[in-house]
């Protein structure tokens, strides 16, 4: 379904009581941006595209004066019941009655936005209606302010002599987010270097501050922010301006009259001499979990000559392995890799620039001296950089990789329209001009002026970096004993704040926590709620045009697209039977091997090759299987690069010369195996649950066994083998690098014997390049391999870490793409996420997420939990799920359940990837009509069919269990029976 657009406004119109300030045309994206400002202050953007997925955003300055969270825990809030849909959480509930390709609400610094995009344009309005009246007219329920923001809560509700504790869903989200470096990291970021301003508090809340926070205080705050005079509006696509303001006139503008807010942020007062700041965080690898990050204040992020130059000297220093300030910094040893936040960043009102390390020792003398070394090797290296120039080449690269980063329209991700609020958020939230996010034509114009006429980038480096003395040396630090102190001080907190307490206090405790839990389990309307139907569902799935061919052993697809003038490559081979011992080293071979050598060039001269021809090569290794089989599985290594047209034939040959000639050296390898094994850590307490899942998927599939080994907590302990050696091997680190290597060269050996998929992306004219570079390294005749991993053994397991919060997991084994039950399944799991899930492990467990998930491709069912506060709670949800389905449902939780499964058999695409979907897609068998088959048996589900599948496939000795936690968690759930295989990460 499409929209029906009326001609563009010109500058001085009115539409309504909004004004049009100004039109600009934006051809690199085919598209026209208009600024329109209301009677009441309240300012719109809209940008006119010949795109069907629709955006609406509506974006508020949000200036927190402390770090009680308030502005996060208002944005919970304000998706949990308004005036016109006053429903426990519309947010959640339209979730399973829309098609939308994005919904979210996200909390910055210093702004708050609540974005979503769907295809359909109903939909569009019936999430326009329901986004508008959740943050304009909240209801702001103060129950709902104790559910998500904070509250006091005995450990059994209703006895007041059993343990007082503090929770809720903000709460636990902030306590799980604040034991990961990153989150430490950027957070102490805008503390030390803004430290008079908005940006030194936490706007996420501090879990020691968030019970500060009143219910008063969140109502003052959502009064005064959240009004369309502080209000920054955006829509996009091909859609009919008009009708969009309409709405939001109808449903707002006709409510609020014209009022003054100073949500203005002042300048940071320079310091007179750079400044030191020392953090930690609770975790244990004092070996390697250290970071050194310097940072610059800048000038105005809203300047957009200042703004571009430094995204393109950023690009010039750091973009690359082998950039000028990269390199040295790697390869001096103090560190894996770039420290989280390297990179100019104008997250802030006046912009900054970040270099550093990662992986560094974080104990004793050494750590000190490693610190003070990063300090003086990244100012050495800039001053040498700033006396010596900078090479054009890397300049005229980097000016290509914007070009690039200008043309390309993808959805890839998360939705281009998005990506385009984004661009033009930033100078607009500023004061400055928001044209300058979205075309820089100008600014490029004047750089490219400057550079003829000497010198650009050196005395920027010269004046902001090293005469600069508004700098900060951020060390942060991990430490083993904070997570029991962080303990201990919430334990006294809770001690402080309740020391007074009568015992009519404790009984208003109680009296509240039984309303909560008794608001939770009350019934209501959803049908208040705007909804789409089963009829709004697509039938059919795309069908681009493609042509194939055969080119030796390749077969070849060819797709014409209009990709706005870049070309898209990509080459998928299919693996041979590869030997036991190969399979956990894939992939790292496939991480290392675009990050390497290749051709007799070093890794250096590869990498400012790849940037100054392409916009990016990738490397990945991949399990599939057929849709009629769960168990026949294939492996695969893809190979993928895009370029600008005029640069396709210079891709093709890098993506040649990566695969036929790969070139590893010792040293090298050992940079990449240091940086992998440090983002791989980082990353457990972060996505804790996607890594419990895994686990406990191996446990029941072969799919997901592979799976584990390639990127799930049995891939992280064979790269710690390997980096820092089991006990008594720490010294032989050079014969395991040699080893290693040696079965990269086996593994490129069998990939050259591989049968490889070629899918080439480009505009008609472009479609007929030459691919023959690539298809002829294949001249092989080993047949496509089908690998039988080993299941992990049947037994709970549990992986201990530095996290205050659960992951928790359970996964079965199900039944293949083609089965009849397949789709009843995604039902299944799209029922029980919304309707179960979401209400006990984050409403009432107070876990910041929970949910189900079915991949039907694999087959494997999970329901897992994200930041969890509980173990045993959990874990008798999920057992008690099978008891839900015999609760009172009916027709409108089966079609919302439907509705939501049916979106994930309809992903958003555009140009770059809608072919390569089709192709790969149609030569592995999920063919269109296999597709539409698919989809036609889940329009037909029934309630009884819930039922069944459940019992057939969803039964107690068929799950295997899985959880990522900061405990052994054997004594929690003994009554449970799960007796879990307990091992540290």
């Amino acid at each position: 379904m499409t929209a029906t657009k009326s001609p563009l406004p010109g500058v001085g119109e009115t539409l309504g009581r909004y004004t049009v300030e100004r039109v600009e045309t934006l051809p690199e994206m085919s598209g026209q941006l208009v600024l329109l400002r209301h009677e009441n202050g309240a300012r719109h953007a809209h940008v006119a595209r010949e795109d069907d997925n629709l955006v609406f955003g509506v974006t508020f300055p949000t200036v927190p004066k402390d770090s009680t969270g308030v502005a996060h825990i208002l944005e919970h809030n304000v998706l949990m019941g308004s005036q016109k849909y006053p429903v426990p959480d519309p947010f959640f509930s339209m979730i399973p009655r829309s098609l939308n390709t994005f919904m979210n609400a996200m909390t910055a610094g210093d702004w708050t936005t609540y974005p979503f995009s769907t295809r359909n344009v109903q939909d569009y309005f019936n999430l326009l209606s329901v986004y508008l009246d959740a943050t304009f007219f909240p209801l702001l329920r103060y129950e709902s302010f104790r559910q998500d923001g904070h509250r006091f809560e005995f450990e059994t509700p209703d006895d007041p002599t059993s343990t007082l504790k503090l929770q809720g869903v903000v709460y636990n989200e902030m306590k799980g987010a604040m034991a990961s470096p990153g989150s430490v990291m950027w957070r102490s970021f805008g503390k030390a270097l803004y430290p008079d301003l908005t940006y030194a508090n936490n706007s996420g809340g501090s879990p020691e501050n968030i019970p500060e926070l009143t219910y008063e205080d969140l109502r003052a705050f959502h009064a005064a922010h959240y009004h369309p005079s502080n209000a920054y509006f955006y829509s996009y696509g091909n859609q009919d301006l008009g009708r969009v303001l309409d709405a939001i006139e109808e449903h707002v503008m006709t409510r609020f009259q014209k009022q003054e807010l100073d949500v203005s942020i002042p300048d940071q007062p320079s310091f007179s001499e750079p400044r030191r700041v020392d953090v930690s965080y609770p975790g244990s690898d004092t070996e390697r979990g250290g970071q050194v990050l310097l940072g610059w204040k800048l000038g105005y992020a809203s300047d957009p000559d200042a703004s571009l130059r430094w995204n393109v000297l950023s690009d010039v220093l750091l973009g690359n392995a082998g950039a000028p300030l990269t390199r040295p910094l790697i390869e001096s040893g103090l560190g894996a890799q770039l420290a989280d936040l390297t990179g100019y960043r104008d997250d802030f009102r006046e912009a900054a620039f970040a270099v550093g390390l990662k992986g560094l020792p974080a104990s004793g003398e050494e750590s000190d001296g490693k610190a003070d070394a990063v300090q003086e090797l990244v100012l050495s290296t800039l001053r040498q950089i700033a006396e010596e120039g900078i090479d054009p080449a890397l300049i005229e690269a980097s000016l290509h990789q914007f070009e690039i980063s200008q043309k390309e329209v993808s959805n890839a991700g998360y939705p281009y329209g998005l990506g385009v609020m984004f661009r033009l958020l930033g100078p607009w939230l500023s004061g400055g001009d928001p044209v300058t996010g979205l075309r820089l034509d100008a600014e490029l114009g004047r750089l490219r002026d400057d550079l003829k006429r000497g010198r650009v980038f050196e005395p920027m480096i010269e004046k902001w970096l090293l005469q600069n003395p508004h700098r900060v040396t951020l060390v942060v630090r991990p430490d083993p004993a904070l997570a029991e102190r962080t303990e201990q001080a919430e334990r006294e907190l809770v001690e402080r704040l309740s020391k007074d307490f009568t015992d009519e206090d404790r009984a208003r405790i109680v009296r509240e926590s039984l309303n909560l839990k008794n608001l939770q389990g009350q019934e209501s309307d959803p049908n208040v709620l705007p909804t789409l139907t089963l009829a709004d569902v697509p039938a059919q799935v795309p069908r681009p045009a493609y042509e194939t061919e055969r080119s030796g052993r390749a077969l070849v697809g060819r797709v014409p697209q209009p990709t706005g003038g870049l070309t898209y490559l990509d080459v998928k081979v299919r693996l041979p039977e590869l030997p036991r011992d190969l399979l956990p080293v894939l992939p790292l071979y496939t991480f290392a091997v675009t990050r390497s050598g290749a051709a007799g060039q070093d890794y250096v001269s590869l990498a400012r090759r790849i940037e100054a021809v392409t916009g990016g090569i990738g490397a990945s290794a991949g399990v599939g299987n057929g849709p009629d089989t769960v168990d026949d599985l294939r492996l695969s290594v893809s190979f993928s690069g895009k370029a600008l047209a005029r640069n396709a034939g210079e891709l093709v040959a890098v993506l040649r010369d990566v695969i036929a000639a790969p070139e590893f050296d010792r040293e090298r390898l050992r940079q990449l195996l240091e940086q992998r094994l440090a983002g791989m850590k980082a990353s457990v307490v972060s996505a804790g649950n996607a890594y419990a899942e895994r686990l406990a998927s191996a446990q029941v599939s072969p799919g997901a066994a592979l799976g584990e080994q390639f990127s799930g907590l049995t891939a992280l302990a064979t790269l710690k083998a390997i980096v820092e050696g089991a006990e008594g091997q720490a010294d032989d680190l050079e014969g395991r690098l040699d080893a290693l290597l040696a079965q990269f060269g086996r593994l490129t050996t069998l990939i050259t014997q591989g049968e490889p998929l070629v899918c080439l992306t480009a505009l008609p004219e472009d479609v007929g390049l030459d691919l023959t570079p690539v298809t002829t390294l294949f001249q092989g005749d080993a047949p496509v391999g089908h690998p039988r991993p080993q299941l992990a053994a049947q037994v709970p397991q549990a992986r201990t870490t530095d996290s205050p919060v659960a992951f928790n997991a359970v996964a079965f084994s199900t039944v293949p793409y083609t089965h009849a039950d397949s789709p009843a399944l995604l039902v299944l799991s799209r029922l029980l996420r919304s309707e179960y899930l979401l209400a006990e492990i984050r409403e009432k467990g107070g876990a910041y997420g929970g949910g189900a998930s079915f991949d039907a491709r694999s087959g494997v069912f999970a329901m897992s939990s994200y930041r969890d506060p509980n173990i045993a709670r959990t874990y008798g949800v999920f057992r008690d799920a099978r008891q839900f389905l015999d609760t009172d449902l009916g027709e409108r939780e089966l079609t919302e359940a439907i509705l939501g499964a049916s979106k994930t058999l309809d992903p958003l695409t555009s140009p770059d990837t809608v072919g390569r979907l089709r192709f790969y897609g149609d030569q592995s068998g999920f063919t269109p009509e296999v597709q539409e088959a698919y989809k036609a048996r889940l329009l037909s589900v029934t309630l009884d069919d819930l039922r069944r599948v459940m019992d057939t496939h969803l039964t107690p000795e068929r799950a295997a269990y899985a959880l990522v936690a900061g405990k052994d968690p054997s004594e929690d759930t003994a009554e449970l029976g799960l007796k879990w295989d307990v091992q540290g990460i």
